[in-house]
This record gives structure tokens, C-alpha cells and sequence, in this order.
């Protein structure tokens, strides 16, 4: 008879982040982000059999399984990294590919859900508050299958719930297609005047985003399916209520 272990505690969180610099009008990538968190999490989960991956447009970026004695396998990519052709310029308002799912690459049946975050820096990293997130247009896919929580959600920060259980092996249907930065951002400038020792007036205008970065970030969480409206409670701080024999759950 197999005997049963005391599940480890801690959840899974797998985060990419892409920083995509737009100065006059060339793009280039930073280097993604993965990172692990544990605190305010009690829901039991067995690590051993538990991993995430976060698929960009059909191909694996990062990805995070757990192995044995605290030890992951893990990578870590760059989101957006072939958003571009070689030698393509970025385009405002065109619409760039951008299919974003999860696949469980663990052993068991997980609950998943991903947190993005959009954002300006400004050219010293500094995130800029002041420059709207709603010019950078991840646009999201109407769907039974992923739940946006309205309530959490912001300009800023979108959280959706993939409202099935995720099996072994299997990956979710995209929650996006396309990336569009808004030509309104082209229109923002600012004006400066400046007077010579003759009298001359100089006028210059700058992009307002001109040196700018625009920020994607993706995390992705996942629990086990063991007791799942515990779970996700303490491991996210959600209520959710189980609404069919196939597992499927809705946000309370």
C-alpha cells in the first residue's frame, strides 16, 4: 500500500516580464523575470507533482516544475522577443500577434489563473503613473473559458481565471491575439520655446513617450484540485463556488 506524505506548503507563481523601448519608433527586448513566491499561502499542495508553463503564440517561454528536495526546473524566456521581423520598425496601431495561454506541465490537475500588468517607465526605469496603460492594447479574447475579476481589475492590472480544471499536460485556449500600441501616443507632444540673444524664436516638439518603455508583465498561478474552493481562497484570497461535475467554477 502506497503510503501518504504531509503535502508541502507553497503555491506556484510563475512571472514574465517584457519591457518593449519605444524611441522613434525601434523596439528592443529586456530580459524576462522569473520569480517564486510562498507567503500568506496555506493550502496544501503536493510539490512534487505541480508545474506551470506560460505559452507565448504556441511555443513555451518560461516554465516552472517542480522536481524533488526543494529543487525546480525552470527557464526563463523573453515575452515579445520575436514580436518583430528582423529589420521591422514598430508600427503604431498595428495589431502584432500576441497569443498568450497556459500549459500544466506538472503531474496533477491544477486550477490556473494569470495576473497582467501593464505600464510606462520612464528612461531611467522609473514607472510613470501619469501615461495611460489603456494606449497599450493587449487585447483579450471573449471567452466562456477565461473569467476577468472585475472587481480586482484595473487600467492597470487585468486578472482572469481560467474557470476549468487545467489536466496534465493539456494547455487553456489563448486569452489574447493581438498587441496594438494606440497612434494616439503619436499625437502627444510637447511644446518648447526658445528665444536667442537676437530675438529668434526656436520651437521644438518631443514625443511626450519619446524614450519611453512599455511594460507586459504575465504572471501565472496555479493550486491543485484537491478541496479547491479552500484552496484558491487561502492561496489567492477568492471565494469561488464549484458550479458543475466537471469541476468548472465561478467567481463569488
Amino acid at each position: 500500500m502506497m503510503k501518504k506524505r504531509k503535502a508541502k506548503k507553497a503555491p506556484v507563481i510563475l512571472l514574465i516580464v517584457a519591457a518593449i523601448c519605444l524611441i522613434a519608433s525601434t523596439v528592443g527586448s529586456a530580459s524576462a523575470a522569473l520569480t517564486y513566491h510562498s507567503e500568506h499561502y496555506s493550502a496544501e499542495v503536493v510539490l512534487n507533482s505541480i508545474g506551470v508553463t506560460l505559452v507565448e503564440n504556441g511555443k513555451g517561454v518560461s516554465y516552472r516544475d517542480y522536481i524533488k528536495d526543494d529543487t525546480w526546473h525552470e527557464a526563463t524566456g523573453v515575452l515579445l522577443e520575436n514580436m518583430l521581423e528582423e529589420g521591422e520598425e514598430l508600427q503604431l496601431g498595428k495589431a502584432y500577434k500576441e497569443e498568450i495561454s497556459v500549459t500544466n506541465s506538472g503531474e496533477i490537475d491544477s486550477y490556473v489563473r494569470v495576473i497582467l500588468t501593464k505600464s510606462w517607465r520612464k528612461p531611467d526605469g522609473q514607472k510613470d503613473p501619469a501615461l495611460s496603460p489603456e494606449l497599450i492594447d493587449l487585447h483579450l479574447l471573449p471567452s466562456e473559458d477565461w473569467v476577468i475579476d472585475e472587481d480586482a481589475s484595473t487600467p492597470e492590472r487585468t486578472i482572469l481565471y481560467y474557470t476549468k480544471i487545467l489536466p496534465i499536460g493539456a494547455s487553456t485556449p489563448v486569452l489574447s491575439d493581438t498587441l496594438t500600441i494606440d497612434p494616439a501616443i503619436g499625437s502627444k507632444v510637447i511644446e518648447t520655446v526658445t528665444t536667442d540673444k537676437d530675438g529668434y524664436k526656436t520651437i521644438t516638439y518631443t514625443y511626450e513617450y519619446d524614450g519611453y518603455k512599455f511594460n507586459i508583465d504575465a504572471e501565472v498561478h496555479a493550486v491543485q484540485t484537491h478541496n479547491v474552493v479552500d484552496a484558491i481562497k487561502s492561496a489567492w484570497g477568492v471565494d469561488v463556488k464549484v458550479v458543475s461535475d466537471d469541476g468548472m467554477i465561478s467567481l463569488q
